[in-house]
């Protein structure tokens, strides 16, 4: 695991094995044995070439999602609390699975149009699974989308005290 977040890292920030093993004072043959999985970093080691890449590591608590009913039966999932993107993940373009886009032929979005990515949160909200919130919603870009979304009035009263902070509109 912590090779597999070293290379992503360095991959990330652009840079070869040489110099990153410079950087944070490792040896390439090291670093090489940590991204293939022969040697395991200490989460010292892991953390002082994560620096050197331009990362770190942050502890992130898992998201618990409540199964809710709206008064004419439909059930939709809130988060506990409300996720967040990588920034290129939030506005790339996604494909939306059959059980979210089940009409119109073209369920390909472009994230960082505001319209298409209005559209989008606002099906994954009425629609979407645990899963589906987890992968096409951040709750910085829901927060400036929310008084622009359509969406039913149990799904709007359940997930706005989450992205009002409890203060109501």
């Amino acid at each position: 695991m912590g090779g597999e977040i070293i290379r992503e890292a360095r991959q990330a920030a652009g840079l070869t094995q040489e110099e990153l093993a410079k950087r944070s004072k490792t040896s390439r043959t090291s670093l090489s044995a940590y991204e293939h999985g022969r040697k395991s970093p200490t989460l010292e080691t892991t953390e002082r070439i994560l620096k050197a890449a331009g990362s770190g590591l942050a502890l992130d608590q898992d998201i618990e999602f409540t199964l809710m009913r709206s008064p004419r039966g439909r059930v939709f999932t809130v988060p506990g609390r409300l996720p967040r993107l990588p920034v290129a993940d939030a506005m790339a373009s996604v494909r939306l699975p059959l059980h979210l886009s089940w009409s119109g032929s073209d369920r390909t979005f472009d994230m960082s149009d505001r319209r298409q990515r209005t559209r989008v949160y606002e099906v994954v909200l009425r629609e979407g699974t645990a899963d589906d919130i987890l992968c096409f919603i951040d709750g910085v870009l829901l927060v400036d989308l929310w008084e622009e979304l359509v969406l039913p009035g149990a799904i709007r009263n359940a997930w706005e005290p989450l992205v009002t902070g409890g203060k109501g509109r």
